[in-house]
């Protein structure tokens, strides 16, 4: 049951990693500060994927850094505020770590949720919705048992090298491509979010992956959000007395989504 006294954040694409050691670090000093800042009124915390730029977890050995982050999410569930972990598509392998020892709710797939008397579907939002068919291929493979597998038997030094040089070029590669509105008619999570509509009341549509903060009315009561990121935008979402808002980070105010 929902406390209607308390809150509930969302932020996603942190991006933790890149683009320099430097860099990161910084961004990663002022989430956790956000996160000093809500816990004072939170009843929950989803972090809705990406979080990492390259996570992989090994039986014995995970990622080095982060450190702040994680002691600072560990004492968030030790103090009692729920906070939901999602896999992005950065940071899918994940097995089990940050369950066992931050006390977080790891999700893989989207779903729904009730609170503060809406109804709400969340997800990362990669491999949603029509076209990009190409990487929904290259998801399955990596999210494949028997490759994850093999990828383990590389040594971290190698394995973790590879896949943060591969990560960082992916994004290269992307430029600025995520920084342009692409239209009401071919925003893709928009588009799926009008599919699930047909099936399902939804009251808000919350996801990440996008990297551009959205705010689009999708019929007389539903919405679409997209959360943007911590790598430009600094953007998060607030859910308040039933109501979505964005907002942006350190000053708090409202996000002012244009189009053009």
């Amino acid at each position: 049951m929902s406390n209607p006294n308390k809150k509930i954040y969302f932020a996603s694409d942190f991006h933790l990693g890149v683009p320099t050691a430097e860099k990161s670090l910084a961004r990663e000093k002022l989430v956790v500060q956000w996160l000093d800042e809500v816990k004072v009124d939170a009843e929950a915390i989803y972090l809705v994927g990406d979080i990492f730029d390259f996570w992989f977890e090994y039986k014995h050995a995970i990622p080095k850094g982060f450190v702040r982050l994680q002691g600072k999410i560990a004492e968030l569930t030790d103090s009692g505020i729920s906070v939901h972990f999602f896999t992005g598509n950065h940071d899918m392998w994940m097995f089990g770590y940050h369950e066992e020892e931050l006390g977080i709710k790891m999700h893989r797939d989207p779903f729904i949720f009730e609170a503060q008397g809406k109804r709400i579907y969340i997800g990362h939002g990669d491999g949603l919705g029509p076209g990009d068919h190409g990487y929904k291929f290259i998801k399955k493979v990596f999210s494949n048992r028997f490759f994850q597998w093999c990828f383990a038997r590389i040594h971290p030094n190698l394995g973790i090298g590879v896949a943060n040089y591969f990560s960082r070029s992916s994004r290269a590669k992307a430029g600025d491509t995520d920084e342009k509105y692409l239209g009401d008619d071919k925003e893709w999570l928009a588009i799926y979010s009008k599919e699930i509509l047909e099936k399902e009341d939804i009251d808000y549509f919350i996801f990440g992956h996008r990297h551009l903060p959205i705010a689009m009315s999708l019929n007389e009561k539903s919405k679409y959000f997209n959360l943007g990121d911590w790598i430009k935008y600094y953007t998060y979402g607030v859910l308040e007395n039933g109501e979505f808002h964005l907002k942006t980070y350190p000053d708090n105010h409202a996000f002012l989504f244009s189009k053009d």
